[in-house]
């Protein structure tokens, strides 16, 4: 088997083949019809960049929803807090460790003890709910912590795979939305 490095850089490559707007307005309605994300008082969101999966329209809909939306914001320790917007526009352009927009550290924190979702960036899933991540480990870190948060994943169907490198420390994914189905991992 190949190692995580080596399947990162694999699924970057096939994700950004992969990569379709369609798709992911397809997605985005395939979500806003989840009926656990409907029912959810909080969603925390990753602010999409490159060939991910677009958020943006997602987290602008929620908001019109009355959902509290949080998005990250990454710490240099491997610590990663969510803190609530209610405006796309208020994220920070790049201003994160990677590049990525995030929220300014001073905006509130959902509370997690309430009905939440977290929408899980990756490369690549298994049916099984297991996750290649980026390797940094923040998602595994935050969502080891509160084990009721439920964990959906967007990915583009070329990005589920028959099996990935699991390691102890590794979280699964609840639910994945692909632009084809929904896949109930752990159910």
């Amino acid at each position: 088997m190949q190692t995580k490095k080596e399947l990162r850089c694999y699924y970057s490559s096939i994700r950004e083949e992969a990569k379709d707007v369609s798709k992911d307005k397809v997605i985005t309605e395939r979500l806003l019809m989840n009926e656990r994300l409907l029912s959810a008082q909080n969603v925390l969101l990753y602010a999409s960049f490159g060939s991910e999966i677009d958020t943006w329209e997602l987290s602008s809909r929620l908001i019109k929803l009355g959902k509290i939306v949080a998005f990250p914001k990454c710490g240099k320790n491997g610590h990663m807090t969510f803190h609530c917007v209610d405006d796309i526009d208020s994220l920070r352009n790049n201003s994160g460790m990677y590049g990525i927009c995030e929220p300014d550290g001073v905006l509130p924190s959902p509370d997690l003890s309430i009905n939440t979702v977290c929408i899980v960036p990756g490369l690549a899933f298994t049916i099984r709910g297991e996750r290649l991540g980026y390797g940094g480990g923040y998602y595994d870190r935050f969502l080891s912590s509160d084990p009721s948060i439920l964990r959906l994943a967007v990915a583009y169907e070329v990005m589920i795979t028959e099996c990935l490198p699991v390691y102890e420390h590794d979280i699964s994914i609840d639910q994945i939305v692909t632009e084809e189905r929904t896949v109930l991992c752990n159910e």
